[in-house]
């Protein structure tokens, strides 16, 4: 009776859900700070304009953040570990297109560096071209990458916790309060969120 939109739900609608009952409700049972990737998925996949690989890329890990975060309270009968299966996929597809077109990319350099010393002339003139248009927006994909690395990082850490705080209450109850004991399910969906954020970071490390 007092939600903000009746469903059937839009994605669009979920994600205004979110940020209008984020403080009474979801703010409660996930943390408060990952409104911020409510925000930013709601900006970007709504956004009027077509979306880079890095940016993809920053939109599934925020994705792969909020189901971690729900994760810990429930595995919503089978459908949450789905889902995040799901875009583990998806991540690792990106992943293997963004390294093919990498490979291309040093191919084709390798192709360019081989011309005689005409084609050499021309190419300084094209590189200097190429790098006055891709100047104003060199800060913006920097800034990309950075949230990149720092939502990779922050995913690591996140689950690290949750890991240490899993291992002490089965070494010592006695040494740390939980709410409730983490099921084998839950423990086993953290391993798979753990190697799926080392294998991201490799990745990125490799490109």
């Amino acid at each position: 009776q007092i939600l903000y939109l009746k469903p059937p739900w839009t994605l669009a609608n979920l994600l205004k859900c979110y940020k209008k009952h984020w403080m009474a409700v979801f703010g409660h049972v996930v943390p408060r700070s990952l409104l911020s990737t409510i925000e930013c998925l709601s900006k970007h996949l709504y956004a009027d304009k077509p979306l880079d690989s890095s940016t993809v890329h920053i939109l599934l890990q925020e994705s792969k953040n909020l189901l971690h975060a729900f994760s810990c309270r429930s595995d919503y009968n089978g459908v949450l570990p789905q889902a995040y299966a799901e875009v583990t996929k998806l991540c690792e597809t990106l992943g293997e297109v963004r390294a093919a077109l990498s490979e291309q990319d040093l191919s084709e350099d390798i192709m360019v560096l081989s011309e005689n010393a005409a084609c050499e002339k021309m190419e300084a003139n094209l590189q200097s071209t190429e790098e006055n248009e891709l100047h104003p927006s060199f800060h913006v994909s920097q800034e990309s990458r950075h949230q990149e690395i720092w939502s990779v990082l922050e995913g690591v850490w996140n689950t690290m916790n949750l890991y240490s705080i899993e291992l002490f209450q089965k070494l010592d109850p006695s040494a740390v309060t939980m709410a409730a004991k983490a099921s084998f399910e839950e423990a086993f969906l953290g391993l798979q969120k753990l190697l799926a954020a080392v294998k991201d970071i490799h990745e990125g490390i490799g490109r």
